[in-house]
């Protein structure tokens, strides 16, 4: 079975081949000037999934996710905030640790911050300058697009298309307006350090360039990020680096599409979004998984309500049947394959596909335990097992494991049982009530009154 992905370069699918049996991933991660939102947790949940079906189908993965922790970006929110800068990207740091580990998010094989990488960024900014490919004036150093011919290869764009609109006025100095920093001097009152044009920082996008090829070197095979990425960020990854070494960059590029609110993408720097960590002191994180996954990782979706309140309602779908499976089947197990399952996430990582394939199992296996049909209930068992494993759920057995809650369980349930037969319904509702509001559902069957978690 061959795993392709949609390849922004090539736009078209691209089957997975590396060079052996590592498939090596760079994942732009976040810049850290404000806390992280749910359209963040988007690409990381995806990149999570892919990962852990990788590793299904036998790849070692190496997957490189940055931190940038130093652009302009968090000079000024620190300044806003009136702290300094290396506590307010720790801080958000810290925060984006938090809420993917709730996640269940695995934690990457490198996670790299632009400050503790300078030495190599000064590197290849200077192999850059020594190509032709970039000159500095007063401390700054830029990169001559138009000495790159092949620059809008990855987004489109032309290079004369993109001068329409522009000032002609050069006020930083620029021989061209299109040209960008690979080095910024620094400014009053601005973090810095040292390199043969004087005191500095890096730009945005060469740290990228520097990390990604540090971790999985040169012609890695894919380069993961966001679709507003796709330009000038990577445009400008791949013309800095591919014209500094005169090697290839990224095999292919892998770009999850916004996750809009109100029609319009969520930004940190209008406040326009609705942080991660609101959302899951409210719902379930396999909820936001859920959420996330249902969608097409190429197709723009919208955060709203109704959606996340529908994501919920189908989790607990799942839920109610694993915890009903677990009652019939004791001993549980996980299946070996799947192949339509794994033929989804294979072609492109058709999530919504797989979730399809996922709900169909918990109909043919609530159609099972009503017919008491115990071969069914343990096949469908171990493949939705497995595939909630690849995907990243993490569902929880909400009675726990200890037997004397299970007593106390079955106490009660006897209990209400003897206040029916007394004909005692009104204390009997009224228990059915109390229960309900610490989270438990009373359900009386053919074969008895039955207690389950909400």
């Amino acid at each position: 079975m061959q795993v392709e992905i949609y390849d922004t370069l090539s736009r078209q699918r691209k089957p997975l081949e590396p060079a052996d049996n590592t498939v090596r991933i760079y994942h732009c991660g976040m810049t850290v000037q404000a806390r992280p939102h749910v359209g963040h947790l988007r690409g990381y949940i995806v990149m999570d999934a892919f990962r852990r079906f990788l590793r299904f189908k036998g790849y070692d993965v190496t997957l490189v996710q940055n931190i940038t922790d130093i652009d302009d970006k968090v000079i000024e929110k620190s300044r806003a905030e009136g702290i300094d800068w290396r506590m307010l990207a720790e801080r958000n740091t810290k925060e984006l640790l938090d809420v993917t580990s709730a996640l269940n998010v695995e934690p990457p094989t490198v996670m790299p911050r632009a400050t503790q990488h300078i030495e190599e960024i000064v590197d290849l900014v200077s192999r850059i300058v020594d190509r032709g490919h970039a000159y500095e004036v007063s401390g700054d150093v830029y990169f001559d697009v138009r000495s790159y011919p092949k620059y809008g290869k990855l987004s489109g764009k032309n290079i004369d298309d993109l001068m329409e609109g522009v000032r002609k006025d050069l006020a930083d100095n620029k021989r061209d307006p299109l040209d960008f920093a690979l080095w910024k001097a620094a400014k009053e009152g601005e973090p810095y350090w040292f390199s043969p044009w004087g005191k500095g920082r890096p730009g945005w996008h060469i740290e990228c360039s520097a990390m990604s090829t540090l971790y999985l070197g040169s012609g890695f095979d894919i380069h993961a990020g966001g679709e507003d990425l796709v330009f000038p960020h990577h445009e400008n990854e791949i013309a800095q680096y591919e014209a500094g070494t005169g090697k290839p960059f990224a095999k292919a590029w892998m770009h999850v599409e916004m996750l809009n609110l109100q029609g319009e993408k969520m930004s940190k720097s209008t406040g326009h979004v609705v942080t991660a960590r609101d959302v899951l002191d409210l719902y379930d994180p396999n909820v936001l998984r859920l959420f996330t996954l249902r969608v097409h990782y190429r197709a723009q979706t919208e955060y709203t309500m109704e959606g996340i309140q529908e994501a919920r309602s189908a989790w607990e779908r799942i839920e109610n049947f694993l915890e009903a499976a677990r009652s019939a089947l004791p001993d549980q197990s996980v299946a070996s394959s799947y192949p339509e399952f794994e033929q989804a996430l294979a072609d492109d990582l058709n999530t919504p596909k797989a979730l399809g394939l996922v709900f169909d199992l918990v109909r043919e296996g609530n159609e099972a335990l009503a017919a008491g049909n115990t071969g069914i209930l343990t096949d469908v068992s171990a493949r939705l097992n497995l595939a909630l494993g690849i995907l990243g759920f993490k569902p929880s057995d909400k009675r726990g494991s200890s037997e004397e809650l299970d007593k106390v369980l079955a106490i009660v349930a006897d209990f209400r049982a003897e206040l029916r037969s007394a004909k005692a319904f009104d204390w009997a509702d009224k228990l059915r009530e109390n229960l309900q509001k610490s989270g438990l559902i009373i359900e009386d069957t053919k074969e008895g009154t039955r207690i389950r978690f909400k």
